[in-house]
């Protein structure tokens, strides 16, 4: 087959694993993310390269995965730009100090925990090519993410925006996910000023002074963009296009400055303006193409690099078993522990830790970042993605062994108000 064909066919095998096995686990309670990130790892060496070699290898030749990978990472940037479109800071307001307290907690606690996990791993799955210091930061951020968007849609699946509870869980997550992909950002600029490609000064300094225009002179700079929608009442075509050559033009700026493009993409998110209705409406153009066709590429391509088989051996699955379990203790403990001191109840306090325990596409976008950029092994890759996928499995289950569905249901009543004719912050189907 040519390479176009043999893409082709790629592309139509994995849309159909994807949303399949996506349906299927959504039959069962969990979201339909869970089941697409499955699927890649179905389609991987995991499983269709352990019952059909021969078969793998000639749907996925090695040759044809650099293709697949350059369409999946034009998915992620896509993504990180919804991402950062979802972050409104008025979901803060009025939870400033628990939320605040709450996720830098929920940040902190698992990073400490993964930074002291790292000195049992290193030796085992690290050599010198890599430094401890990287390494130890590294497993410190994967283990502190929280999955905003699949947060999002379980919030929008049980109603629970106008619950408490479900709207400190997700100012703690927006909170939480600025300040990882900041941690993030300084470490992928470490590692790669250490290959020599950038100077460290300038990564950070450049950095620095760019986020610092776009907050605050392009971010004031693009209030015309909703008065163009409102005018026009809709997102015209131009308009469309407009945005996506800012998400290019961040992403390939925060690219050459020594960081990573989905940095940039995320960016342009955060910054443009965050009226319910334009945020519902540039969204919508987006999102299903994204959804739909380009996110499941990344779940394959992940699913392709994870191979169960690297996880052998006693040895091997306590090691996989014990970032689970510190996993959860930092960011579930961590969670509640915070929202208990910040004035909540045990039970909503445990309830805001099963969200924040969360940890889905997140931690896939994460994980890939460090196996490109050569911080962890495909072994250590493998470990971590089922721990995201266990957490992210969890976390409904326990979301309802802590505050089941009825008692939020009751008390929702109390707080809702009239909802806007606007977009859901949830409906991002990537979650």
């Amino acid at each position: 087959m040519t390479n176009l064909s043999t893409l082709l066919l790629q592309i139509a095998l994995i849309i159909v694993f994807a949303r399949s096995i996506g349906v299927v686990f959504r039959y069962f309670g969990q979201p339909q993310v869970v089941g697409e990130m499955a699927a890649g790892i179905v389609l991987g060496p995991s499983v269709l390269g352990w019952a059909a070699p021969g078969l793998s290898a000639t749907l996925f030749p090695p040759a044809s995965l650099g293709q697949l990978s350059a369409l999946s990472q034009v998915g992620l940037i896509a993504f990180m730009f919804l991402v950062g479109l979802e972050l409104d800071p008025k979901v803060m307001r009025g939870r400033g100090h628990t939320a605040l307290l709450t996720s830098q907690v929920s940040i902190v606690v698992p990073f400490c925990l993964g930074t002291a996990l790292a000195l049992y791993l290193y030796p085992r799955l690290s050599d010198d090519s890599v430094t401890f210091t990287n390494f130890a930061l590294f497993v410190g951020i994967s283990m502190s993410v929280t999955a905003f968007p699949v947060l999002a849609r379980i919030l929008a699946e049980r109603n629970l925006f106008h619950h408490p509870v479900g709207a400190l869980a997700l100012a703690c997550a927006a909170l939480g996910d600025v300040t990882a992909w900041c941690l993030l950002a300084a470490v992928v600029a470490a590692v790669r000023a250490g290959e020599g490609s950038t100077p460290l000064w300038l990564t950070i300094g450049g950095s620095a002074l760019y986020a610092g225009f776009m907050i605050f002179v392009a971010r004031p700079g693009l209030r015309w963009l909703q008065r163009v929608y409102e005018r026009r009442g809709r997102v015209s075509q131009d308009l469309l296009g407009f945005v996506l050559l800012l998400v290019l033009a961040s992403a390939w700026t925060t690219e050459h400055l020594g960081i990573h493009a989905l940095f940039g993409a995320f960016l342009v998110g955060a910054i443009l303006p965050k009226d319910p209705a334009f945020v519902r409406a540039v969204t919508e153009r987006i999102e299903d193409l994204v959804v739909v066709l380009l996110l499941p590429l990344f779940f394959a391509f992940s699913g392709l690099r994870t191979s169960i088989a690297l996880v052998s051996g006693t040895e091997a699955w306590l090691m996989t078993g014990l970032i689970v379990l510190l996993a959860v203790a930092g960011k579930f403990g961590g969670s509640l522990i915070a929202a208990r001191v910040g004035g909540m109840g045990w039970r909503e306090a445990g309830a805001i830790g099963a969200l924040m325990n969360t940890r889905g596409l997140v931690e896939l976008v994460v994980l890939n970042l460090g196996l490109d950029i050569g911080v962890i092994s495909p072994a250590l890759f493998t470990m971590m993605v089922i721990m995201a996928l266990v957490t992210t499995l969890m976390t409904k289950p326990l979301l309802e062994l802590i505050y089941p569905a009825r008692r939020f249901e009751a008390e929702t009543d109390e707080f809702a108000v009239p909802e806007p004719a606007s977009r859901n912050p949830a409906a991002t189907g990537a979650a």
